[in-house]
């Protein structure tokens, strides 16, 4: 039996197995040579209509065709793809030919996509660039694979997916950053006699100081008028900075005195420091002044100092004034802060000094809240307050009507109301409702803007307590405050429950329990906010750290705001530890009977007889002399 008669099936069986498997190749080959001219056929039908528009090739091209296909069908369609492709009309005789177009426009004017090889360059048994043999081998395969998927990523006219991966995302106006040169190292900083020579010389003129504070205060319009009646160049269309650099260099030229009061934040690796302002929350600007670290060193100054000061204009390389001469410092001779106490070596106690909240029943704000409260849960300068609110039950207006309060009753103590994460239409009403300081971070803005204004915050209410000052903080809210430093600390690998991270609130505590009343004078009251029901489990976990850290709570119940209650103030859970220091005795008896008899009532309804009672009466001790033991 010969080998060749592999397509007789008895003989094929027959056959000893060497002659079997020749005779199975061969079929094997047979069927894929026929399945390629299958689909060679299907090729050529399929460029059949678009040949009338071709031109045809030329012999010598048509002995380049390959008369081999690598061994799978898509391989094989793509290397005779060159057949579909028409060719370029040929110029005419009055055309001039067109310049040849450069790399770039060559570039940009590439067709996109798989594009068909050119005859010779791969394919069958032809050779492959500088391959000696034909076809594609697999890492060629995985480079094409990349391009293929690398030019979508490009982002030419916006086209393709994955458009969004390199796109430049637009800076966030934050306003202008600052420049500081050559500051940190300018040589004149290190003889401090040459600053005083220089900051006597910048006032030589004799004139009244320009107050810096008064002109960066002032709205554009205003600013721009000043700017113009000083006859001062300025470009067509200013802005803020522009204009106040106007106004500093003139200053500067004319040898006038520049002052500033500003509260300073300290810049890291000891470079300096910079003065900021209340006007911008403390956040560090263009025209921030800079300290520095000769300055600091020698006065001993620390972050949140409250520091007045004579500037010198900005110069050529640089967007910020720096300081040239410390006036005083917390309202005193810089040369004294030695003698001051730090604050955390001074003596905390409980609140022995009242703060009523009660005011005349004609006040713009709702003064029934302000009597509910101190008969409830008295306040004394030092308390360490957190008011437990739930959404939408009158938290806001609660905290307005305790700034108006403190305000109009202790216009000697400082109060600074910090809104962290909140509404920026909740910041204007609060600035127009209140007539102390407003500090704000809204929440579009990041997680470090919140941290830094609270830092900045605490610190400069610990230096006013250590010169003997009163300061009180509301903060809305401690609860995002902590969010915030959450979001800051980074991964440890230890976390609680509701993703808080093991060391995130240790900050936020530090905030918190900064609240203290000093024996030897000075305290710091702090009536902070705590969300909760929510609905975030993070929000559960942070009041629970909190719960136990405050002097005083005030509760609000939801259950009464509903109703339409206000204040709707939870009389079981709120109340205030030691709360005989601050009651009047007489007082104190009165309002423990008045607990014991609401004790069986439920508390919606408890509060609202509480609330009907006070309202027959115009002040708070004639509600007392009416309650019987």
């Amino acid at each position: 039996m010969s080998v060749d008669d592999e397509t007789n099936p008895i003989d094929a069986e027959l056959a000893p197995a060497p002659v079997k498997k020749k005779a199975a190749k061969k079929k094997a080959a047979k069927k894929k040579s026929a399945k390629k001219k299958a689909a060679k056929k299907k090729v050529a039908r399929a460029a059949e209509p678009e040949q009338l528009e071709m031109v045809a090739p030329s012999a010598s091209s048509a002995d380049e065709i390959p008369t081999s296909f690598s061994t799978s069908d898509e391989d094989m369609i793509e290397q005779n793809s060159f057949a579909t492709e028409p060719t370029a009309p040929e110029p005419k005789a009055d055309e001039s030919p067109a310049p040849a177009a450069s790399p770039v426009q060559a570039a940009e004017g590439a067709p996109r996509g798989r594009q068909p090889r050119q005859r010779g360059e791969g394919g069958g048994h032809k050779p492959h660039g500088k391959k000696p043999h034909g076809g594609r081998n697999q890492n060629e395969r995985q480079d094409r694979q990349q391009g293929r998927n690398s030019k979508f990523n490009k982002n030419k006219k916006g086209k393709g997916k994955g458009r969004w991966k390199n796109k430049q995302k637009a800076p966030r106006d934050e306003g202008s950053a600052i420049d500081y040169g050559e500051l940190p190292e300018y040589e004149l900083f290190e003889n401090l006699d040459a600053v005083r020579e220089l900051s006597v010389e910048l006032a030589s003129s004799g004139g009244e100081p320009l107050d810096f504070n008064r002109i960066y205060d002032l709205p554009i319009p205003e600013l721009r008028a000043e700017v113009l009646d000083g006859e001062l160049k300025i470009p067509h269309a200013p802005n803020r900075e522009q204009l106040l650099n106007a106004l500093l260099t003139n200053a500067g030229e004319t040898k006038q005195a520049i002052v500033t009061t500003g509260v300073l934040d300290l810049l890291e690796d000891e470079e300096g420091g910079v003065l900021v302002y209340e006007r911008d929350s403390y956040r560090i600007r263009g025209l921030s002044a800079f300290v520095p670290q000769a300055l600091i060193e020698h006065y001993g100054l620390q972050r949140g100092h409250i520091v007045r000061a004579q500037l010198h204009p900005h110069r050529e390389n640089e967007t910020c004034p720096f300081v040239v001469s410390i006036q005083s410092v917390m309202g005193r001779d810089p040369e004294t802060l030695s003698e001051i106490v730090p604050f955390t070596e001074r003596v905390p106690y409980y609140p022995t000094k009242r703060i009523l909240l009660e005011t005349s029943n004609d006040s713009k704000w709702d003064n029934l809240s302000m009597r509910v409260v101190d008969c409830l849960t008295p306040v004394g300068f030092g308390q360490r307050g957190l008011i437990v609110a739930p959404p939408r039950t009158g938290k806001t207006v609660l905290m307005q009507g305790m700034a108006n309060a403190i305000q109009q009753s202790y216009p000697d103590a400082h109060l600074i109301v910090l809104l962290i994460d909140e509404r920026p239409e909740e910041v204007t009403d609060f600035r127009r409702q209140c007539t102390g300081e407003v500090i704000s971070s809204t929440f579009d803005e990041s997680a470090e803007s919140h941290v830094h204004a609270a830092e900045m915050v605490i610190e400069k209410a610990r230096r006013m307590v250590e010169v003997g000052d009163d300061v009180v903080i509301l903060l809305d809210s401690i609860t995002r405050l902590a969010r915030a430093y959450n979001t800051m600390m980074p991964n440890s690998g230890k976390i609680l429950s509701g993703g808080v991270e093991a060391n995130a609130l240790q900050r936020p505590k530090r905030f918190f329990g900064s609240a203290r009343n000093i024996e030897d004078g000075g305290s710091l009251t702090i009536l902070g906010t705590a969300l909760v029901e929510t609905g975030s489990k993070m929000d559960e976990v942070i009041f629970e750290e909190f719960k136990g850290t405050g002097n005083m709570e005030l509760h609000l119940d939801r259950g009464l705001s509903d109703k339409r209650i206000f204040p709707a103030l939870n009389m079981e859970k709120s109340g205030t530890r030691k709360e005989e220091l601050l009651y009047h005795p007489d007082e104190m008896q009165k309002i423990y009977s008045l607990r014991r008899a609401m004790k069986g009532i439920p508390s919606v309804d408890a509060m609202e007889m509480l609330i009907q009672r006070i309202k027959k009466t115009k002040t708070n001790a004639e509600f007392l002399m009416s309650v019987s033991r």
